[in-house]
C-alpha cells in the first residue's frame, strides 16, 4: 500500500497544561507534522524506488537523534521565544532567544532539553542529571508487520514538557567504556508525565 501521511490528532492535547517560554499548543502540531512530513516524503521517495523506509534503515539510538533533531530544529522556527542552542552538544537544546551571547551556552538553565523516544511513559537516558524543562516525544515505528509494504507510518503517541531537578535523576552504573548517563527516578518520572501534552496511545 502507498505510504500514508501521518497528522496529529486535535483532541488528543492536554487542554489544561500552562506551557512555559509563551509556548503554544500550536507550536506542537507544527512540529510533529514537519517530522511527519519528512517521513511521508522521504519513504515516499524510497517506496517508489523499491527501497525499505528510513525507519526500517536506521538503527534505533540513529532515529531518536534524527527525530530530536529534528524536533529542536522545528520547534526554533515555530516558537516565539526558543532558538536552537549553537553550542555544539550544547545544553539545553533550545535557549531563550538573546539570553545568552551568540545564542551559544554550554550550559544554561533558560530552556528546554528535547529527547525522543520509543520508550512508553518517556523515560529516557541523559547524560547527566540537571535542573531543566525536560520534552519527551515518543514515537511508534512499525518493524513488525508483514508484508513490509503495509507496515504503518512513525507515529508520536506522547508527548511530555516538565520541569525537573537533579533530585527527580538516578544515575545508571555502566562499564568502565561506557557513557555515564543518568534517568528520572520514579518521582521524576511521575512529575514529567502529570505534565502530557500529547497522549494518543
Amino acid at each position: 500500500m502507498p505510504i500514508v501521511r501521518q497528522k496529529p490528532d486535535l483532541s488528543k492535547f492536554n487542554p489544561d497544561i500552562e506551557l512555559p517560554y509563551q509556548l503554544r499548543r500550536e507550536d506542537f502540531v507544527l512540529v510533529m507534522q514537519d517530522v511527519y512530513d519528512f517521513f511521508f516524503d522521504v519513504n515516499t521517495h524510497l517506496f517508489n524506488k523499491g527501497i525499505k523506509r528510513l525507519d526500517e534503515m536506521l538503527r534505533p539510538a540513529a532515529m531518536s537523534g534524527l527525530i530530536s533533531d529534528m524536533i529542536s530544529a522545528s520547534m526554533a522556527q515555530h516558537s516565539r521565544t526558543l532558538v536552537e542552542n549553537r553550542y555544539h552538544n550544547g545544553h539545553p537544546d533550545l535557549i531563550v532567544n538573546g539570553v545568552y551571547p551568540n545564542d551559544s551556552v554550554k550550559a544554561g538553565e533558560e530552556g528546554v532539553e528535547v529527547k525522543s523516544t520509543r520508550k512508553r511513559g518517556g523515560a529516557v537516558d541523559t547524560h547527566g542529571a540537571r535542573k531543566q524543562w525536560m520534552c519527551v516525544f515518543v514515537y511508534r515505528v512499525d518493524n513488525q508487520t508483514e508484508p513490509a509494504v503495509d507496515r504503518a507510518a512513525m507515529k508520536f503517541t506522547e508527548v511530555y514538557l516538565g520541569y525537573v531537578t537533579v533530585e527527580d535523576f538516578r544515575k545508571n552504573q555502566r562499564s568502565e567504556l561506557g557513557t555515564r548517563t543518568a534517568t528520572l527516578n520514579r518521582e521524576g518520572i511521575g512529575k514529567l508525565r502529570r505534565r502530557w501534552v500529547y497522549l494518543d496511545t
